[in-house]
């Protein structure tokens, strides 16, 4: 067989960097906007380093933890680089070495042997990493190495606990080590890392000094330690939230990581964790599997490895036990199958050295994830803006004398103000500019879309969902199409024979008497020795039977008729076998009898393998031509099993003259077994019954919008009968083309036919790998945003291309599982509709996160602004926008963003991935909300000494009792905007809030926390203790904002989204490249309620990159009028000054 394969089923399309391949498909053009990134998944380094660079950050340590690292990427490559040259260059000395004599200077030096064993580890090693053949030969072969190793080639090792233990401490075992998590003090310091945390501890050092040498160090220390102390708080919390975020990624990745295998164990196939691998455990390798270790081939039929993975190339390369029996760990099986005797494990593997350097994770961005670093750079931007106005406007009045006391005294006097008084003030000014940054400038963001996509990964474990790509989560929100396998995604996958014809008639499957002797024992031997499933005792003695479930199936079926699978394979010998092929639906073995006679057997699909056949063997055990009479019996049983639901397979069987078979090794590998003129033996009916809730489950995303389409290689016929039980047809009426189709008829279609006729593709049948690819690229291009499932290596280009690759866990093969970004660990299709839900779920939460952050926004930078251009002071001092900071950031992200998923969600058309993160609603909600917190407490700030009757008060006292009022009620104001910020869209915002407790509980901290800093931390957060009366007044004052939310929720918002009204013109460049947004709008199309998130017709958005304009506009309209309001005051001021 040629060494380099061109269609490994794999070898184009991984974006996997071992695999030395990568590639980047933009949806869209070249965008203007740096945080237009519309698809993460494998973007261009330039493109995410330009999105870092616009980015507006004050601690990027913090903020970019959980984005990959670029730096640190281009190392990886570099050492992966390193690895595989090196096993380039073995592998061309191996290839000049060939099947020379034992050369003494290629042997090993010899070693003594490890403990019992007759073999060194040493030598082990070194035999597999240089490839010495003739070290192999010398220890008498792959069976005498495997005596050496006290393992039996077809038993494989005892197994028993102390045998484990004893190999381990003598040959290592099958882990690397990995570099230790990040611990807690290293998260306390990238959280210090914050530039304007830090420079607000320089001010509070500078305060401190200062206010001891003016005021002695009993009343001196308030100002600054308590800035001091309300920093390290900040820094505290977000440290244990960045800190728990990390375990469960690194729980997560290392659930990853976990690849089950099968080993022989004790005569036994038992699965196991590659972790628990051992050096002599012998290894079933099929198509799809990873080698978990480096090793020689046992046995192997058409046994074909793609060692992409260590060398870089897509080579694919034939193994057999006497000319290339070396394995090495981490490269795949691409072809064939066989068992293989593992020799190293773990570090003493190139793979093993390749993980232990590459181990730690690197982080990856996700597309929302960026898009929300474009908001957080806008808000941040227009808050640095206000901050320095109020900084100059503060100054400005402090230096010209007009900056007061609350007694009335002028805090200023040239020649008079002492400087460290003046300095003191200026810092006191400044700490408020600097923390209104803080506030302003929303860190937490960003980092927000990590702690719900933590918080989602973890729960869709327990929903049988192990997320590998982060993306994932929050793309499967937006799907609008699922193509899903049938068997065992829609189905059981617990398969049964339950019809066979036999001899040109129907007979009861396990009835022994309807068969001939001939056809008996041919179809025992067809069905031992064509599979690559195996029977064996267990250790109760009863058997057990492995494989696939269709290969389960039929070797049940054939021990039902009498079959003892041992002795039928120990009559006969594999000369070479054809693994089952997705492509041809059928596969073939050729076996020789101990008489010499060579027999061809094939299996597959039954119309497939019929068609192939010229006769079959009647009840006489006579080879009868197939006339067009019996043609079309068989044809007929074949449809009728098909809508029945069965899956039909034909077993056939063909003699081999001597001459026709290769006499050498070199031949047999590349020979064509005969597949004409075959002999028909049976046509079996075998029953794989839906799942249970699978309708409900179909009919659950079709009301959500998302279409479910069945791709599968099954007979046409078989999966209309299971798309009418699944209710992906409704009824006889839609199984019609192009609703049902044929893979072949697709395929055969020119590329504008088949984007006509996706949209419309409900079932696909005998679909081959291929054709699941195209109808993909075509669905994609006419702009859904598509999920695949799949199971088998052949499916790994689909899975890739998809936007979300969902694997198999159970039944999917590893490249599957690699090409993946979500494996369905139950390949239950209910599994997969608990994703779609946890993926509107993440975006709903940020959502309701963004309303809540922007809401605080809004109203802590226009409350401080006016009172500081108007009256010259600050009502919210730098503690207590601090403390608010703390609510709106990381105790506000860890309530919201953790909102588990509703049945709401999925009464909702799917969310477009080019709408813009806020919605009308959402800016109707922020801005009612907003409007209200800021006129109450500035009629506080400028009403409420006399409002509240202070006036006969001392005025220190009326001072500090008005903004510790007006500070109270602006948190709970907070508090109680938390619930309308969990059902923006819903009249109930106390809906299964109790059921939350993690958000009960944050509430409730934060309303504790509040209370002690209003009663013990008065001197820290410059308070005083309010009576019941005015708490009551705060409550109140709080409380109103649940009925304003209601009543809010009454008035209509405008169909179009408020960025539409400012990118017309650019809409208008753009001109008709938005198609794919049309298509989008014509899929959603549906009622009109304004209480949804999404609107009808909306989604002509343009370009991802406008997605987050309309924060951008509307904080720099805000800013804009901020900006006139001061400079009308100073243009007045300076008229003052000057008169």
């Amino acid at each position: 067989m040629k060494d380099d394969i061109g269609n490994s089923p794999y070898r184009c399309h991984m974006n996997d960097v071992e695999a030395g391949i990568h590639g980047y498909e933009d949806d869209d053009d070249e965008s203007s906007s740096p945080f237009d990134i519309p698809r993460t998944k494998s973007a261009p380094v330039d493109r995410l380093r330009r999105w870092r660079q616009a980015a507006v950050v004050f601690n990027s340590s913090r903020r970019f933890r959980y984005t990959l690292h670029l730096k640190k990427e281009e190392e990886r490559r570099q050492l992966i680089a390193k690895i595989r040259t090196h096993a380039q260059v073995i592998r061309a000395a191996a290839s000049g070495q060939g099947l020379s004599a034992p050369d003494s200077s290629k042997l090993p030096k010899s070693s003594t042997p490890t403990g019992d064993f007759g073999v060194s580890s040493d030598d082990l090693v070194s035999m597999c990493k240089e490839n010495v053949i003739s070290f192999l030969q010398q220890n008498g072969g792959v069976k005498g190495l495997a005596e050496k190793l006290k393992s039996n080639a077809e038993d494989g090792i005892p197994g028993d606990e102390n045998d484990i233990m004893e190999r381990k401490s003598g040959f290592g075992s099958n882990t690397y080590p990995r570099k230790k998590g990040k611990s807690f003090l290293s998260f306390v310091w990238d959280a210090c890392r914050d530039t304007t945390l830090n420079i607000l501890m320089v001010a509070a050092a500078a305060s401190l000094a200062l206010g001891i040498k003016t005021e002695g160090i009993k009343e001196g220390w308030y100002d600054g330690g308590s800035i001091a102390l309300a920093v390290f708080i900040v820094i505290f919390f977000t440290a244990v939230s960045d800190y728990k975020q990390s375990l469960q990624f690194q729980n997560l990745n290392e659930e990853k990581q976990n690849i089950q295998m099968e080993v022989v164990r004790c005569g036994r196939r038992l699965k196991v964790s590659i972790f628990e691998i051992v050096v002599g455990d012998i290894i079933p390798l099929k198509i799809g599997d990873q080698v978990p270790a480096n090793g020689v081939v046992v046995s192997g039929h058409s046994l074909s490895i793609d060692e992409s993975s260590m060398t870089g190339e897509s080579k694919v390369v034939h193994k057999d036990p006497v000319r290339a029996p070396f394995l090495m760990s981490g490269c795949k099986v691409a072809n064939g199958y066989g068992t293989m005797l593992v020799t190293s494990v773990g570090i003493n593997t190139e793979w093993g050295l390749l993980m232990a350097s590459i181990s730690e994770d690197n982080g990856e961005e996700t597309p929302l994830q960026v898009r929300l670093n474009g908001v957080a750079t806008f808000i941040g931007t227009a808050g640095l803006a206000v901050a320095v106005i109020v900084l100059v406007v503060l100054a400005i009045r402090l230096f010209t004398g007009h900056a007061r006391n609350p007694d009335g005294s002028v805090q200023f006097v040239a020649g008079r103000t002492s400087v460290g008084d003046a300095i003191n003030s200026f810092i006191r000014i400044f700490t408020v500019a600097v923390t209104i940054v803080v506030v302003a400038v929303p860190e937490g963001l960003p980092l927000a879309v990590t702690l719900t996509l933590a918080y989602s990964m973890k729960k869709m474990m327990a929903d049988k969902a192990l997320v590998r790509r982060l993306s994932a989560c929050e793309t499967m929100g937006s799907a609008t199409t699922i193509c899903s396998d049938k068997t065992g995604t829609l189905t059981l996958n617990q398969m049964t024979v339950v019809e066979a014809h036999v001899c040109g008639k129907k007979v009861h499957q396990d009835d022994k008497s309807a068969f001939s002797h001939r056809v008996l024992s041919l179809l025992i031997e067809g069905i031992a020795q064509n599979t690559t499933g195996s029977v064996f005792l267990s250790e109760g003695g009863s058997l057990e039977i492995s494989g696939s479930p269709t290969e389960k199936a039929i070797l049940q079926w054939g021990i039902s008729l009498g079959m003892n699978f041992t002795d039928v394979r120990s009559q006969s010998v594999i000369l070479h076998a054809f693994p089952f092929n997705s492509e041809k639906k059928r596969g073939g073995v050729a076996i020789k009898r101990s008489s010499s006679e060579v027999y061809v057997h094939w299996k597959g699909a039954a119309e497939i393998v019929l068609a192939c056949c010229s006769g079959y063997l009647d009840s006489n055990d006579n080879v009868v031509p197939l006339d067009s009479h019996k043609l079309a019996y068989y044809k007929k049983a074949i449809e009728d099993m098909a809508s029945g639901s069965l899956r039909c397979v034909a077993i056939a069987y063909t003699m081999c003259k001597r001459e026709e078979v290769p006499a050498s090794d070199e031949e047999l590998e590349s020979w064509n077994l005969p597949e004409e003129d075959l002999v028909l033996l049976a046509i079996v009916g075998i029953k794989d019954p839906c799942r249970p809730g699978v309708r409900d489950a179909v009919h659950l995303c079709t009301s959500a919008g998302v279409k479910v389409r069945m791709v599968t290689g099954d007979n046409l016929q078989t999966a209309r009968a299971i798309a009418l039980e699944c209710g992906i047809l409704e009824s006889d009426a839609d199984a019609t083309e192009p609703n049902l189709i044929e893979g072949k008829t697709f395929r055969n279609l020119t590329e504008e036919q088949r984007l006509d006729v996706a949209e419309k593709i409900s079932v696909m049948g005998r679909s081959s790998p291929n054709d699941k690819l195209l109808l993909v690229q075509a669905l994609r291009k006419r702009g859904h945003v598509v999920a695949v499932t799949g199971d088998g290596t052949n499916d790994a280009p689909a899975l890739h291309e998809a936007d979300i690759g969902l694997a198999m866990g159970i039944q999917g093969t590893e490249v599957a599982k690699e090409s993946a970004d979500i494996i369905i660990l139950d390949d239950n299709f209910s599994s997969v509709v608990k994703v779609v839900r946890w993926g509107r779920s993440v975006y709903a939460n940020i959502q309701k996160f963004i309303q809540f952050q922007l809401t605080i926004n809004v109203a802590a930078l226009i409350i401080n602004v006016v009172a500081a251009v108007s009256a010259g002071n600050v009502p919210l001092n730098a503690v207590q926008l601090l403390w608010v900071n703390l609510i709106m950031d990381t105790l506000g992200a860890l309530a919201l963003a953790t909102e588990p998923p509703t049945d709401h969600l999925m009464q909702r058309p799917p969310v477009g991935r080019r709408e813009p993160l806020i919605t009308n609603i959402m800016w109707r909600n922020l801005i009612i909300q907003a409007i209200y917190q800021v006129t109450i407490l500035l009629v506080l700030n400028f009403a409420g000494i006399r409002i509240l009757n202070l006036q006969h008060d001392s005025v220190d006292h009326a001072f500090l009792v008005r903004n510790t009022l007006i500070f109270n009620a602006f948190v709970f104001c907070q508090v109680f905007n938390e619930f309308n910020a969990r059902k923006p869209d819903e009249m109930n915002v106390f809906k299964g809030v109790t059921k939350n407790h993690l958000f009960m509980a944050i509430v409730g901290l934060e309303v504790v926390l509040q209370v002690m800093i209003i009663f013990f931390l008065g001197k820290f957060a410059t308070t005083v203790r309010l009576s019941w009366q005015l708490w009551l007044v705060s409550l109140i004052i709080g409380a109103i904002s649940w009925p304003l939310a209601a009543i809010g929720k009454l008035i209509p918002v405008p169909e179009q989204n408020l960025s539409d009204y400012f990118m017309c013109r650019r809409r208008r460049r753009v001109g008709d490249d938005s198609s794919v947004d049309k298509n989008d709008m014509e899929r959603r199309s549906g009622s009109g309620s304004n209480t949804h998130l999404w609107k009808e017709g909306i989604n002509v958005l343009g370009k991802v990159r406008y997605a987050c304009w309309n924060a951008k506009w509307i904080f720099l309209m805000v800013a804009a009028g901020l900006a006139v309001v001061v400079l009308g005051y100073l243009l007045g001021y300076l008229s003052h000054i000057m008169k």
